[in-house]
């Protein structure tokens, strides 16, 4: 469980943008994607602008292209810079054929077949997106694994790999 911000990232320089977050920053991010972000999303961002998280697992109830029972989160984007929802997140939208109504917000250690999205076609535009894994890597028909209600929630439910690590 993510106790705090400020104990959520790990030491490492890894999907972080170094530009600190702004409100100016946010409002054209979700200009340029078409989507409100989430708070809960907004504040993880503002804490570190994108990142590897500690506890960087989270549970599932099918098996996923990483494990029988959880994914695997390499990293969180940020806004503008290298790894940016509204910069290299549309791309791999784009480049990956992920559906659509999503924004990209995690990435696995596939670097792209995989990640974890902002799922906004239940919810519209302005709504609370659900959280999903969407597993592209056979360009068949992705495979969508629900995740969580919304983002706090797969937040709070993040879990070290050691929890899942029985070797």
């Amino acid at each position: 469980m993510v106790n705090t911000l400020h104990t959520f990232w790990e030491d490492s320089d890894e999907f972080v943008n170094p530009n600190p977050v702004t409100d100016e920053m946010i409002r054209i991010a979700e200009e340029k994607l078409g989507y409100k972000l989430p708070d809960s999303y907004i504040r993880l961002i503002k804490s570190q602008n994108g990142g590897t998280p500690v506890q960087n697992c989270f549970s599932t109830t099918v098996p996923t292209s990483w494990a029988e029972d959880h994914i695997y989160v390499a990293g969180f984007y940020g806004i503008g810079g290298e790894h940016g929802v509204d910069t290299e997140g549309i791309y791999m939208i784009e480049e990956f054929e992920y559906p659509s109504s999503c924004i990209y917000v995690g990435e696995s250690p596939t670097a792209g077949h995989d990640a974890v999205l902002l799922d906004y076609s239940e919810c519209g535009k302005q709504g609370e997106p659900r959280v999903i894994h969407v597993n592209v890597e056979n360009y068949q028909d992705p495979i969508i694994t629900f995740l969580a209600d919304d983002f706090q929630t797969f937040l709070e439910g993040l879990l070290p790999y050691s929890h899942f690590d029985k070797d």
